[in-house]
């Protein structure tokens, strides 16, 4: 986690390339397409938090962006999915000071990320049925909620209700209605001498646990907001929420778990549980979730990357494992890098193809896993939890290794 920042199906109708100001030819990508038998919506959602004040910014309340993704009853189609990145955000994390070049190496201007497209239809309808199982993402140290798209609209797909969270002033950037862009304060503060990044990384961790709380808060009061999509408050089954996140996401999704009995299940995605010392390099202090384990199911998956594997080889995750009370399971995908189980997984191999970055940076990023084989695992092993934990529904395929799957090797 300190390294990131301290340191295809579904394809679109053929469309004419971006080009640069230059005029030259931008790359291009899209999202896998989603694997459940429901059309998805999506909307995004301007919140305050009018009893706090913003840890990164004095004087100023907190203030998040957040988007829904759900089951609805018509599909989008071409102009109609919603795009990826709004396009003063995707400028932003595809410059200079973008996680696009400093976490993913993709050279400065090479994408435009705001011509990617979802295959969800902006502020459609909820699809009557409901109210469904409700599961909250967050996204990687410095990543903008975005990054995870391709798992979110998976599950959207299933019939869960999706809200991901923008974790404000430490994503590379949030984009607000009215146009304002919040940019990371990161940049900024990484080289200072006598920073103490394992105290930064405290901050950045208490602050989304605070910003994802809060989120929950809001939740149940949204039948009372105008301007949401119909149907969308009714449809949110607040007794049945999980959470899962990517890198500090997941270490995010179970130390908000631990702290807030409102989640009910939750998933770490290849996230060290653990700070390190001043130098942000040595040392291992744990968490409270780590030091006082979980009562409620959690799911552990990690990566071939230096430092993840099992949780043998993670102080923060043996001592969850040790203290845990309720069910866990701790699986690690063969041939994955960090950003396996992001949208880097499908993204980045396409433009490398593209020549907007290296083929060594592409290995470094996702390992060498067929990219549409790290998506058919993710998808399947998360929804399988969920379904297990949020719906009752065990396809018994987190009992143990499976025949289907032999790139997850699971640790007893």
């Amino acid at each position: 986690m300190a390294s990131a920042v301290l340191g295809l199906a579904g394809a679109p109708g053929v469309m004419a390339a971006p080009t640069t100001g230059s005029g030259e030819r931008q790359a291009t990508a899209w999202l896998p397409r989603p694997s459940g038998p429901y059309p998805i919506g999506t909307t995004a959602l301007h919140l305050t938090d009018v009893g706090r004040e913003d840890p990164w910014q004095p004087g100023q309340r907190r203030e998040l962006m957040i988007s829904f993704w759900y089951p609805t009853a018509r599909p989008a189609v071409g102009e109609d999915r919603a795009r990826y990145m709004e396009p003063t955000a995707g400028e932003h994390f595809g410059g200079a000071d973008g996680v696009g070049q400093f976490n993913y190496g993709v050279t400065t201007g090479s994408t435009d990320w705001s011509d990617i497209r979802t295959h969800a239809r902006q502020d459609a309808p909820a699809l009557p049925g409901g109210p469904r199982p409700v599961v909250l993402y967050s996204p990687g140290l410095g990543d903008p909620r975005t990054w995870g798209t391709a798992l979110v609209e998976d599950l959207a797909s299933r019939g869960y209700v999706l809200v991901t969270i923008d974790h404000t002033y430490e994503a590379s950037e949030v984009a607000f209605p009215g146009g304002d862009l919040a940019t990371s304060v990161f940049p900024g503060m990484i080289g200072q001498p006598g920073l103490d990044k394992g105290a930064l990384l405290r901050k950045a961790l208490n602050t989304r646990v605070d910003d994802t709380r809060f989120v929950l808060d809001q939740l149940a009061a949204l039948r009372g907001r105008p301007g949401l999509p119909t149907g969308l408050a009714g449809s949110l089954d607040l007794d049945r929420i999980g959470m899962v996140g990517q890198s500090a996401g997941g270490f995010t999704a179970l130390q908000t778990m631990h702290d807030d009995p409102r989640i009910a299940a939750g998933i770490n995605l290849d996230g060290q549980m653990h700070y390190p010392g001043p130098d942000g390099e040595t040392g291992v202090f744990l968490p409270s979730v780590a030091e006082d384990g979980l009562d409620r199911p959690f799911l552990l998956m990690g990566t071939r990357s230096d430092d993840s594997g099992d949780r043998h080889r993670q102080p923060g995750w043996d001592a969850l494992w040790q203290h845990s009370t309720g069910w866990h399971a701790d699986f690690t995908l063969d041939g994955s890098r960090h950003g396996s189980y992001t949208d880097g997984q499908t993204l980045l191999p396409q433009l490398a193809r593209q020549g907007a970055l290296t083929p060594d940076r592409l290995r470094r990023d996702v390992g060498d896993i067929r990219p549409e084989r790290a998506e058919l695992i993710t998808r399947t092993y998360v929804a399988s939890f969920f379904d297990r934990w949020l719906r009752g529904h065990d396809d018994h395929l987190l009992d143990g290794a499976s025949a289907r799957f032999p790139e997850m090797e699971y640790a007893p």
